[in-house]
């Protein structure tokens, strides 16, 4: 059988753009991709925090992270279009700190990561201390302090990046709501939209984000995907960090540098709510619990002042964690990427390439993502991570 001439991706963030660039640039596929919110006001793309790194506990998140992270140091010969792409890639590394409890963890993290190929040092108190002098580390087992391949970039830059290239190779963004996925005999043939048009297709990509689970329930699959608010902080100090990396506290605050300040996060105080408010942040989490941590762990904290906030939403996969990809159950011409829980970002090059891969030939070549088959959820075969943030 032949592959798909029409393809139709919904939701124009850095997944659907990514996509939507590799089928183009790998496959001659010029897909339409619909955006409802052309603006990206409230795009997880346009809100990320934007790191990237390979400390995870599965090996295919560290593959992802892996391949991503080549792309990224290449993006300007991959993206340009009519000027210099730049999207600040900085990597100082990530920083794990556990008590005693959670040194296990990093021990058995770190032999996945090396089978990897993944360069990380396992350091003792006296090595944290002696590396980063400014470090409170009594309370401290280990850390877990990545070599090599970790840091952060501007994602809004790699997102419209994406999009300008994608659009130079014949790909259409269409400012349009999709509203109605149209199916008979398990094949979708096309997407009705909110302004009534209608876009024939004979592929079907949903990298709708947080707002995917309504649109393949159309299709008669259930994804766990909810929109999870994280709030961000950006503070100013006195303090100069000499060579700080982004930081994870063991009580799950991190920091890292910005500018000529830090940002920093934690965990939201009591249960997630799905889609609540981006503008209702939650300035008691600093200060009741980001803050303290942030003093203790780092003495010259105590004297900083908050000049900033945002939000932004976590596709949040309440199933396991990690991302969705792949082809729809039960759909033969229907494919998602979404739900990938905080990692999207940096996972977006390797995710986009593998699908347009799979949608365009039927088999994934650069990178197999079986693992995050939507068919585990009919299994109830979750793919546990334990480093989440």
């Amino acid at each position: 059988m032949s592959g798909p001439t029409r393809v139709v991706v919904i939701g124009g963030g850095v997944m659907g753009a990514a996509t939507a660039y590799f089928l183009a640039r790998d496959h001659g596929l010029r897909a339409v991709v619909l955006e409802r919110d052309p603006s990206y006001r409230r795009a997880s793309s346009a809100r990320s925090a934007s790191s990237i790194r390979q400390q995870f506990s599965c090996p295919i998140n560290i593959r992802l992270s892996q391949a991503s992270l080549e792309f990224y140091r290449r993006i300007d010969s991959e993206l340009r279009v009519d000027a210099p792409v730049d999207i600040g890639l900085r990597e100082p590394g990530y920083l794990y700190l556990a008590g005693a409890a959670g040194a296990a963890i990093l021990h058995d993290n770190e032999r996945v990561q090396r089978d990897c190929g993944a360069r990380v040092a396992l350091l003792t108190p006296v090595q944290l201390r002696a590396r980063f002098r400014w470090l409170n580390v009594d309370d401290l087992a280990l850390g877990a302090l990545g070599l090599a391949g970790e840091g952060w970039f501007d994602g809004y830059s790699v997102l419209q990046a994406f999009k300008r290239k994608a659009h130079a190779l014949g790909a259409r963004f269409e400012a349009r709501e999709a509203q109605r996925i149209a199916v008979q005999a398990g094949r979708v043939h096309g997407v009705s939209c909110g302004d009534g048009a209608k876009v024939d297709c004979d592929a079907v990509v949903i990298a709708a984000g947080a707002w995917s689970a309504p649109l393949a329930r159309q299709l008669g699959f259930d994804l766990p995907v909810a929109a999870r608010k994280r709030d961000v902080f950006v503070f100013d100090t006195p303090a100069r960090l000499d060579a700080c990396p982004l930081v994870i506290d063991p009580s799950g605050v991190w920091f890292r540098p910005e500018g000529r300040g830090f940002i920093c996060g934690a965990p939201p105080r009591g249960a997630d709510r799905d889609d609540a408010p981006l503008e209702d942040i939650d300035h008691g989490l600093f200060d009741d619990v980001i803050w303290p941590r942030l003093a203790r762990r780092v003495p010259a904290f105590e004297a900083l002042r908050v000049v900033n906030a945002w939000a932004g939403y976590y596709e949040f996969n309440t199933f396991d964690r990690n991302g969705l990809v792949g082809r729809v159950p039960g759909c033969a011409n229907a494919f998602v990427a979404c739900g990938f829980s905080g990692h999207g970002m940096q996972q977006a090059p390797a995710v986009g390439r593998a699908l347009a891969e799979l949608i365009a030939s039927g088999a994934y070549q650069s990178l197999d993502l079986a693992p995050l088959s939507p068919q585990r959820l009919i299994e109830r075969r979750p793919l546990l991570e334990t480093n989440v943030i």
